[in-house]
């Protein structure tokens, strides 16, 4: 089972962090939601205090279970990155389990994005030679990070969160199973309502899936968020809380 954290009261709500972060990550959107939402926020599998474990596994299918486990039939998903990801994934499994659908920088699967694949390819390789504090070091250095570490308001913060990941998918061959046939060849399946958000200063790759998700997805709305990088919600909290809390009136 994973590690999760529940704020508030409301309607459900689902949060799913970025890769190499954990549930606190959401904690500014914590303070905005949690006053009309019963807010969920899960570690995912190897991230923050839940385990790895052993066998085979996916996102989305803990995601499920956890909601089981919570005797919650129906959420809105909130994804970030690896957890928009794993959102999307859940919301082409499990359409009648999803109110609404909000993903914010996020991967999609099936999605071809060399730059992304060579970038933690290097970083497994450092981790693997080097350790793994070099390889936090060597993963901070990416492009993808520069707008929030050149922010003053957030760069302790990634620093310290990443800091905290202990590496695990670094070291070890990730057992995760990809879904078949994958998203990106499902997205018209998504009929549920749907925001997808992007950071102003976020790199091509991402800016590409966004526009993607965005022209697939039937019905949804994009925004991008002004001045803010990959890390959009940690970077510009104020304006990702308001366009998520303006989207999910009109749900």
């Amino acid at each position: 089972m994973l590690h999760y954290c529940e704020d508030g009261a409301g309607d459900p709500l689902v949060m799913l962090h970025g890769f190499s972060f954990d549930h606190r990550m959401w904690d500014d959107q914590v303070r905005a939601l949690a006053p009309q939402y019963r807010v969920i926020r899960p570690d995912l599998r190897g991230f923050g205090r839940s385990p790895a474990g052993d066998e085979p596994y996916s996102h989305a299918a803990d995601v499920a279970a956890l909601l089981d486990h919570l005797k919650v039939d129906r959420a809105i998903l909130v994804g970030l990155s690896l957890g928009g990801g794993a959102a999307i994934n859940f919301a082409v499994q499990h359409p009648e389990r999803v109110r609404a659908l909000v993903v914010i920088d996020s991967s999609l699967g099936g999605f071809s994005a060399p730059e992304i694949a060579a970038a933690q390819s290097r970083v497994v390789e450092v981790a693997r030679t080097r350790g793994i504090a070099a390889a936090r070091d060597a993963w901070l250095a990416l492009p993808l990070f520069a707008p929030a570490l050149a922010n003053t308001s957030c760069a302790d913060r990634v620093q310290s969160f990443i800091a905290d990941y202990q590496g695990w998918h670094w070291l070890n061959a990730d057992r995760g199973r990809p879904l078949a046939p994958p998203a990106l060849q499902r997205l018209y399946t998504i009929r549920c309502p749907t925001l997808v958000m992007v950071g102003e200063l976020d790199t091509p790759e991402f800016h590409a899936i966004a526009d993607t998700l965005h022209a697939r997805i039937p019905g949804s709305k994009r925004v991008v968020v002004a001045g803010a990088g990959h890390m959009a919600n940690l970077e510009a909290p104020d304006a990702v809380n308001r366009s998520v809390l303006e989207f999910l009136q009109d749900v």
